[in-house]
């Protein structure tokens, strides 16, 4: 039984150090299969799933998930802590239990305890190895537990900054493209202040967050379940609504080069896939048709008269709908997985700017609000 016991508690440990080596450490990703905390996450997602499919008001099911992503965080620093005390205690189980206590007793309690305050660095004497063996582990305890610590707490100014990165672009995307963000409110936009050739710069910032948040999310995914500060943003959405306007201006808007739009394109959808793949599930069909053909043609005349001239006809239209083939099965695999609502490509006639809510800008009138 020593025996057994010792070798589980080999394995235990060995496990853990692997799985705090592949989530905290390593920057890619890695085989999941002997990663100890991957059922933990499993069971944590279907909870996350079946219980915002049930809360049917807004502000409780986001008041409920912007909990679970640091709720599953600290979950695992919790059960890699514990399975490492616990595989320690059964490796001076296995050693003999060549424990002192106070009372003379060396029970599997004791032992356990023992683990916990040499895990945690505690060091509070009151319990003593005897034996060679059981110092050894004692020492190796300790060096686990020190670095363990370590990590955890260098880690998480590296997980909260990639989260404040990503988030303080996203609330810039406000002023420009409304809340919740669409593509058709954005080129509006820029259209009524003669603002074009903004577009460029605007989009190139955007590439460069995309390609941040696809290296963020794939190196800590938990990241993705950290949700914005108001309920009408999410970066799902973001991403969506970027893709929604490179596609546009890749289909064809009068005095726009495509450049710009092509590269975002390229690095936003990339973003969409590889993340959609990690956390969603973009083989299932979705019947959801972001922009049904009169919408379409709603939204070009929308843009026509603000002065923005999208190219129009059957070939037009057949290119935009190819561009949206590449990259909506994958977003909206991440919308369903996350419960991140997609944004419309035409703005909501009465929707207000998050920066508006105030009680001196919820006076102005609707058309002076944008202006």
């Amino acid at each position: 039984m020593q025996i057994i016991a010792g070798l589980i508690g080999v394995v235990l440990i060995a496990l853990t150090l692997w799985d705090v080596f592949v989530v905290m450490v390593l920057t890619r990703r890695a085989s999941r299969r002997l990663q100890l905390t991957t059922f933990l996450t499993y069971i944590f997602r279907w909870v996350y799933r079946a219980v915002a499919r049930r809360v049917d008001d807004r502000t409780s099911r986001e008041r409920y998930l912007s909990m679970s992503g640091p709720i599953l965080l600290f979950a695992r620093f919790g059960v890699w802590a514990v399975v490492v005390i616990f595989g320690f205690a059964l490796l001076q189980w296995a050693a003999g239990s060549r424990i002192a206590a106070p009372d003379g007793s060396a029970s599997f309690g004791t032992i356990l305890y023992f683990s916990a305050t040499t895990f945690f660095t505690v060091a509070l004497g009151n319990v003593t190895p005897e034996a060679l063996l059981p110092r050894i582990l004692n020492i190796l305890e300790a060096a686990t537990g020190f670095l363990f610590l370590g990590l955890v707490i260098s880690y998480l100014p590296v997980f909260y900054t990639d989260y404040s990165d990503r988030e303080a672009r996203l609330t810039m995307l406000d002023e420009w493209a409304g809340t919740p963000p669409s593509a058709g409110e954005l080129l509006r936009r820029l259209g009524h202040d003669r603002a074009l050739a903004a577009l460029d710069p605007f989009l190139q910032d955007w590439e460069v967050w995309s390609a941040e948040v696809l290296e963020s999310h794939l190196s800590y995914p938990i990241l993705a379940l950290f949700r914005s500060q108001h309920e009408n943003q999410s970066w799902v959405a973001a991403l969506a609504a970027i893709l929604d306007v490179s596609a546009l201006v890749l289909v064809g808007i009068d005095g726009v080069n495509p450049r710009a739009a092509r590269l975002t394109f390229a690095m936003a959808r990339h973003t969409a896939v590889d993340l959609g793949q990690a956390l969603g599930n973009p083989r299932q069909k979705v019947v959801l048709d972001r922009l049904p053909p009169g919408e379409l043609a709603r939204l070009r005349s929308m843009l026509k008269s603000h002065g923005v001239n999208l190219s129009d006809g059957a070939t037009a239209d057949a290119k935009l709908l190819e561009l949206r083939g590449l990259y909506e099965p994958y977003i909206n695999a991440l919308s369903k997985a996350l419960f991140m609502e997609l944004p419309a490509w035409l703005p909501d006639e009465d929707a207000v700017d998050n920066w508006q809510k105030t009680a001196f800008f919820s006076t102005l009138p609707h058309d002076q609000r944008n202006e």
